[in-house]
């Protein structure tokens, strides 16, 4: 089963809404023009709810077939946007300088909106489809905040499934994997304590600067030294910060970083060290610090006969030799990962073509990855909830 024929008529009239939801991009949770959207061309789709303010500002849409009763199964799209300033030139840029959809979430939440659309017309299923609007993916953890809201009970949503641009895959293909397919991300912020000085008399101080190097030195042997090559992670070292002069040794230096990992015990592991190795060398030079580790978004862990099922529904739409079954996990994180760890699911990624890449100013979301992304969604939909196949 191909691209479905009325979802490739669809492509225009949904890229008309991603582009206006890419033209006026909103950041976490303050996404309130794009909720508005998309809660009303919902509700113009007829769909039995339209359920608004679900983690702050998500929305959740409710579409019950036409078979009867069955199970409740979720679909989820983004909906906040970078702070990023743009430079794509396209014509339906960022009206709104320092703001921009360089995620492509305007294409997930758009392909949403055309599966939804189809749903309500078709409702050729067994069940329900609940679509369910993120806002906050880019490090709010939108995704927990609907789930402690309530959302899975109060949808009684059975299944999860998500969905991801990924740019220089080929457009028409998609890529997924069983376990773990996106990390880990937590941050640390370590201080350095010294003594400051006069910079001509550096036996009078301890320097943070100094020292904060070999931190810095340091913890990259957590990597290459003490970590299994075979289990991934990466400690990375993005800032530091002392000191406002050239002829004085500062007090204190601040470093801050990030740890990605896919394994539960791999994540133990390096919190354990980075703590271990900063107050080790730091002491090795007669200063101490103050480690902050805060643990971000978890493993998003593929469910394996759910990833089974999204390879069989991508495979019908792409057909099996445009679906890479066992692709090699990335290293970024994603939220979508706390409704995996609530409900069996898969993510998946579906092809944008040879584009800019995600989080880059010049990035546009590609509209011909719309029809597959659409197929996707409603072939997954009528192929879980068959009505010839489910009991009441």
């Amino acid at each position: 089963m191909p691209v479905i024929n009325r979802v490739a008529e669809m492509q225009e009239q949904v890229a008309e809404w991603r582009r206006h939801i890419h033209q006026n991009p909103e950041l976490l949770y303050d996404v309130h023009e794009t909720s508005s959207f998309v809660a009303e061309k919902l509700r113009s789709f007829g769909c039995d709810v339209v359920e608004t303010g679900v983690g702050r500002t998500g929305v959740v849409g409710i579409i019950k077939g036409r078979h009867g009763d069955g199970p409740v199964i979720g679909f989820r799209a983004d909906m906040d946007a970078l702070p990023i300033y743009e430079t794509s030139g396209k014509p339906w840029a960022s009206k709104t300088p320092g703001k921009a959809h360089s995620c492509g979430h305007d294409g997930h939440t758009a392909m949403l909106l055309g599966a939804a659309q189809y749903l309500a017309e078709t409702r050729n299923f067994k069940g329900s489809i609940a679509v369910i609007f993120q806002p906050a993916e880019e490090g709010g953890a939108g995704a927990l905040a609907m789930i402690n809201d309530g959302m899975m009970d109060k949808f009684a949503i059975k299944e999860v499934y998500g969905m991801h641009n990924e740019p220089r895959l080929p457009v028409g293909n998609f890529a997924i994997r069983k376990g773990g397919i996106m990390a880990a991300a937590d941050v640390f912020e370590i201080t350095v304590n010294g003594r400051g000085s006069h910079a001509a008399q550096p036996h009078n101080s301890i320097d943070p600067v100094l020292t904060a190097s070999h931190i810095v030195v340091a913890l990259q042997s957590i990597v290459s030294r003490e970590m299994d090559p075979l289990k991934s992670l990466v400690v990375t070292v993005a800032s530091i910060h002392g000191g406002d002069a050239n002829n004085v040794i500062p007090g204190s230096v601040k470093l801050a970083g990030t740890v990605r990992t896919l394994l539960p015990e791999t994540r133990d592991f390096a919190e354990k060290r980075v703590k271990e190795v900063a107050e080790a060398t730091a002491s090795i030079h007669g200063a101490t610090v103050d480690v902050l580790y805060r643990r971000g978004y978890p493993v998003t862990m593929n469910h394996e006969d759910e990833t089974d099922f999204a390879i069989e529904i991508a495979s019908k739409v792409a057909g099996p030799k445009q679906v890479n079954g066992v692709v090699q996990p990335h290293m970024g994180a994603e939220d979508f990962s706390y409704m995996l760890e609530k409900r069996p699911g898969a993510f998946i990624f579906i092809g944008n073509g040879d584009t800019a890449s995600l989080h880059n100013a010049a990035y546009d979301f590609n509209d011909e990855a719309i029809p597959y992304g659409i197929s996707y969604w409603v072939t997954l939909a009528e192929t879980a909830l068959a009505a010839q196949d489910l009991a009441a």
